[in-house]
Order: structure tokens, then sequence, then C-alpha cells
């Protein structure tokens, strides 16, 4: 075991007695945290800049290995360091980005060509947009397994395993 895995194991654990934890998943769980913001990871952001350097490492010293062109594209941080995170979209590619380049605003992909949203949460509802595949949406209220989104001034609700940018079990107000 290295000493660096040591010390987060160790610093997780402590928190975890803190807070009473009564098992290991409970030690996990609190080590799912970003060490620099205590935001849980993953988690979901989208991309605030037109353009975005993706690089190798966390830092400017980095290669640059492409560069993400889309504004509000989502993107999923997966690590933490310093005022970089490291991210990867809905193809799995990624890399670290500067912070200042992210949004904590929540879009999502639409994973369906003709993709049909819903007045309502459910199939029965009134049909009001249907979304080509890779738009990006702005994410709303989020059930068991339904989202709300908008775009382009259309908006309804759309099956959750249909979209990219929101976990499957997460729950929005």
């Amino acid at each position: 075991m290295t000493k660096k895995f040591s010390q987060q194991r160790g610093r997780a654990l402590a928190f975890c007695v803190a807070l009473g934890c009564t098992s290991l998943a409970s030690v996990a769980a609190a080590s799912d945290r970003g060490p620099v913001t205590n935001l849980p990871l993953p988690r979901y952001v989208s991309m605030k800049a037109a353009e975005g350097n993706v690089r190798r490492g966390p830092s400017l010293t980095h290669r640059i290995d492409w560069v993400f062109k889309r504004r509000g594209m989502p993107l999923e941080i997966t690590a933490e360091f310093g005022h970089w995170r490291r991210v990867r979209d809905q193809d799995g590619a990624g890399g670290w980005v500067h912070y200042a380049l992210l949004s904590g605003a929540r879009t999502v992909l639409i994973q369906e060509d003709m993709l049909t949203l819903h007045a309502q949460a459910n199939e029965q509802a009134p049909v009001t947009a249907a979304l080509e595949y890779g738009v990006v949406a702005r994410l709303g209220e989020c059930a068991l397994t339904w989202c709300e989104v908008s775009v382009g001034g259309f908006s309804g609700w759309a099956p959750k395993g249909k979209l990219w940018g929101v976990m499957p079990e997460e729950i929005r107000d």
C-alpha cells in the first residue's frame, strides 16, 4: 500500500468515525468526495467556455491532448487536483481542465434520435417536442426515472436512461 493511499484511507476513516459510520461501505462513501471542493465524485458539470484545452495532467506544463469546443457540453468530473478537474465526456474521452472553464449549471446530452419530450413524467402524457441525438439540453427536475429538460424554448420530461449527464439514482427538485 502506498503512503499516499494509506494517508487518504486514514483521513476517510477518521472522517467516517467522526460521523459515526458503521461499515467499510461508509468509509468508501466518505472518500468519494473531492479533496479540494469536498463535493461528490464523480459528478456532472458543463463547459462554461466555448473552448477548453484538455491536458494530459493537472498543470499548464502538461501537453494539450485536444480541445473541447462546445459550450454547455456536459462533462463528468472524476478527480480534483488544485484548480484542475479531471473530466470525461460521453465517449469516455477526457483529461485535465482548469476549473475556470467549467460551470455548475447542469446540462445533458440527448442519447436517442428524435427523443420525445412529454408534458408530464409518463409515456401517455402529451408530447411537447422531439429532440435529435446529440442535442445539449438544460437539466431541470429529476424524479426516479424521468428528468425535465429544456432547450430552444421547448421543455418537457424525458426518460432518464436516454440522457447523458445525470446519475441513474439522482433526484433533483
